[in-house]
């Protein structure tokens, strides 16, 4: 086995081990129960002590010690022999190389060779220590030394080169010396010299130049004690120019004092509270303006409204504005707009209060904080309070216009603007840009507070119900303090507030559409019971038809009997209405619309804006007054309404002539609408055809009622004796009763061209009557007839005295034979 097996592999005790079947195998165990649930390793089998060998000693480190002494000093020996003789064997081959001159200083690195060589500098310091071996140090040093003899040698031949030159500078070296001990005294000599010249020359002037200082830093230390003992009399300054009211001086004694702190007395330690304490000065003043500003705004606006109209305490005023733009502290503007806000509300109210004392249920209504509402009340009491309401506002308006004056005067001022100014030496400290804002915050200042009044008075415009009269005088007088209030406003805030005028608007729309219904309802009311018969004209009613037809507008009462006089008034009422030289006879409904338009009239002349309103609202009365009464008189609406039993021609003419009063005065109120709007109001020209075309119906109707009426008796004519024959006295019955009923109606120019048409048609229909009857002009007895009949026709025509000459003679009834 020994053979077989490498000396490496060879067993021994280390290649002892255990492997499970020899431990399962160990006869001296027995039978073992327990190892299947051990783990296979070296703790699988129990360990068992193994005593020492007794005839194996017990070796440890002390059995070395005396090898270890006698073989370290023979090792440290031969270390230093070793050593030593490399060294010399370095050393020797150094000097063969140095003798034999074969070594260079370019064999020396170029690092030892820099004038500069900082060995604290890290880098360089590398570089030279190399490594941190302590056995190299040696071989450094070495290194080193080996350096240093190129040095030295190189230094020697180059001494050995220039001997002669060194020599030379040897033997030289006294005469330099003697040389030097002369400059060296001359220098002495000279330096004495100068001392001399420093001492009486520079010195003493030098001393001068310091005193000169001296004495100008000592004037200098005394104006800044002066300047500190001025500055500490700020305070009771302040003090004395507060007490004073004089807000502006002491703002710029603060402003100035701060300023010299700041620079002239920079860091001087008594004085490092001042500052502070100028600054709290300076928000106490602050203050004091604000509540001073709100003092004097209250008092001048709270003030009564009767006494004076200027100014309240005008130096107090420009003093504060003054203070307050100095501070750049713009608010008061605001201050001063809710100040005057609360003066409206408690003017309104206060008025309120008075006026309304003794109305008990409205009194709780009336006392609202901001005077949104107020109670309703009649017109006449409504009208009192707007008047009181309107000058007691405009006044406040003119009190703010005067501060806002005196605010304004004092920002031009301050910005430099005015050349004569209110404000006594004060300095320009408003900038042109801060003057800017003031004024836009006095413009709407302005514009607020008139906005505010115009909202209020609105309020109390508004409050008049619907439900309660108002008279055309009274929507005057409100349209008057309207205007006025208005235009002062405008006046004075260049600006137009549409609040006033827009309540104002409706209320005056309000009275317009109850005014126009009112009169609308009457009218009819009235042509429902007209019986279409002729009117007497009152002499009021003709005294309004001639200031209408002069176009005197103007002069228009709204109650035409208010401007009659006694005598007029004891005078008789007119069978006719005279216009021009015209006579015209008309119905009662017809002169009530005469003065139902004259209101109209005077109603859009006091109410100007609401003139195309009040224009288009008249139209449609003249139009209802046509169209209705063309359903009663054209349609026999009357014969309902009125009881009438039928529709004569009387009434036909009547309602004719009625209808051209109204068509006459149609172009002079378009006339006057003109001249109060600037609106077309097309509607007349519409209501003037309208009226025409029924004027044209009603000629038309009696016509026709003619026409039919002479038909008729001339289908019963048989052109038989007696002469003249019924029929043609029927017909002359007809014509005589017509005249009779038109005559005294229609103009005589209109009744003829009336008779000229009924003449034509009778013409017209008794020749075809002839032609029928076959009658001819040859001279029989029929034609004898006939002849007869047309004689008695002609005399009736001229009995009526209608025609003219041309239609009435023998031969202007030839016609009817022609075939």
């Amino acid at each position: 086995m020994t053979d077989m097996t490498p000396a490496a592999e060879q067993w021994s005790i280390y290649s002892a081990a255990q492997n499970l079947p020899a431990v399962l195998n160990d006869p001296n165990r027995g039978k073992q129960s327990n190892f299947f649930v051990k783990t296979w390793g070296d703790a699988f089998v129990e360990k068992s002590h193994i005593e020492k060998s007794p005839f194996l000693p017990e070796i440890n480190y002390s059995h070395f010690d005396s090898y270890f002494r006698k073989i370290g000093k023979r090792y440290k020996r031969h270390v230093r022999f070793a050593q030593t003789k490399l060294e010399a064997n370095h050393v020797k081959a150094r000097k063969n190389e140095l003798v034999n001159g074969e070594v260079s200083v370019e064999s020396v690195p170029e690092i030892f060779l820099r004038q500069s060589f900082p060995l604290n500098d890290p880098a360089v310091f590398s570089q030279v220590f190399r490594g941190n071996d302590r056995n190299q140090d040696h071989l450094l040093q070495e290194e080193l030394s080996h350096y240093l003899d190129i040095v030295e040698v190189q230094i020697a031949k180059q001494v050995s080169q220039k001997s002669d030159a060194f020599f030379h500078a040897m033997t030289s070296h006294d005469t330099i010396m003697e040389q030097m001990g002369v400059a060296s005294n001359e220098v002495k000599t000279l330096r004495s010299k100068v001392q001399k010249v420093d001492k009486t020359l520079a010195k003493d002037s030098l001393k001068l130049i310091g005193l000169a200082r001296s004495k100008n830093n000592h004037v200098k230390l005394v104006d800044k004690l002066k300047l500190m003992a001025t500055v500490l009399q700020t305070q009771p300054t302040l003090q004395l120019l507060l007490s004073s009211s004089d807000y502006v001086a002491a703002l710029e004694l603060i402003s100035s004092t701060q300023e010299v702190l700041s620079k002239e007395l920079a860091g001087v330690t008594s004085l490092r509270h001042l500052p502070s304490q100028l600054k709290e000065m300076s928000k106490l003043i602050d203050k004091m303006l604000s509540t001073e500003f709100e003092r004097y705004a209250a008092a001048d606006l709270h003030r009564p409204l009767d006494a004076n109209g200027g100014v309240l305490d005008q130096e107090r005023l420009v003093s504060l504005v003054a203070g307050l733009l100095r501070q750049n502290h713009l608010q008061f503007l605001e201050t001063y707009k809710q100040e005057a806000v609360t003066a409206a509300q408690t003017l309104l109210k206060q008025l309120l209060i008075e006026q309304l004392a003794d109305v008990e249920d409205d009194m709780e209504h009336c006392l609202t904080g901001s005077v949104e509402v107020a109670p309703t009340m009649d017109a006449a009491h409504w009208l009192t309070v707007l008047t009181l309401a309107s000058h007691a506002l405009g006044k406040l308006v003119q009190r703010v216009k005067a501060v806002h004056d005196v605010i304004k005067a004092t920002a031009d001022t301050s910005a430099g603007l005015r050349s004569s100014p209110p404000l006594r030496d004060t300095e320009r400290f408003l900038s042109l840009e801060d003057h800017n804002r003031v004024e836009v915050k006095l413009k709407d200042l302005l514009i607020s507070i008139c906005d505010y009044c115009h909202e209020r008075l609105a309020s109390l415009v508004s409050t008049q119900s619907d439900k309660q009269t108002i008279t055309a005088t009274q929507i005057t007088e409100l349209s008057a303090i309207v205007d006025s209030f208005t235009e002062l406003c405008e006046k004075i805030c260049g600006r137009q507030s549409a609040a006033l005028r827009a309540a104002f608007k409706i209320q005056a729309g309000n009275y317009v559409n109850k005014f126009h219904s009112q009169r609308k309802n009457k009218l009819t009311m009235l042509l429902d019971a007209e019986r279409w018969k002729v009117a007497e004209v009152p002499q009021e009613i003709q005294l309004l038809v001639d200031k209408l037809a002069v176009g005197d507008v103007r002069s228009l009462p709204s109650s035409p009997s208010e401007e009659t006089t006694v005598d007029e008034k004891l005078k008789k009422p007119a069978p006719y209405l005279r216009i021009g030289s015209q006579e015209y006879t008309a119905v009662g409904t017809v002169l009530i619309l005469v003065q139902l338009v004259c209101e109209y009239c005077v109603c859009a002349h006091n109410l100007q804006w609401l003139a195309p309103i009040v224009g288009r609202n008249l139209t449609e009365l003249l139009r209802t007054f046509n169209s209705r009464s063309c359903q009663l008189v054209l349609g026999a609406g009357a014969l309902k309404t009125a009881g009438l039993k039928t529709i004569t021609t009387t009434n036909l003419a009547l309602t004719s002539r009625s209808l051209q009063v109204v068509l006459w005065m149609i172009p002079h109120i378009r006339a006057h609408f003109n001249g109060l709007t600037s609106d077309p109001l097309g509607g007349f020209d519409g209501v003037e055809r309208d009226i025409g075309h029924h004027i044209q119906q009603l000629e038309t109707k009696v016509l026709s009622i003619m026409n039919s009426l002479l038909g008729d008796q001339l289908n019963e004519w048989d052109a038989k004796p007696p002469v003249p024959s019924k029929a043609f006295r029927n017909v002359s019955r007809h014509l005589t009763k017509l005249h009779e009923a038109v005559s005294s109606v229609l103009p005589e120019e209109q009744v003829t061209d009336i008779y000229e048409i009924i003449h034509k048609n009778f013409k017209s229909r008794l020749r075809e009557q002839l032609v029928k009857m076959n009658i001819q002009n040859n001279g029989g007895p029929q034609h004898g007839v006939v002849t007869t009949e047309i004689i008695f026709y002609l005399q009736t025509m001229k009995t009526i005295k209608v025609l003219p000459e041309k239609y009435l003679s023998d031969k202007a009834m030839d016609d009817i034979w022609m075939r």
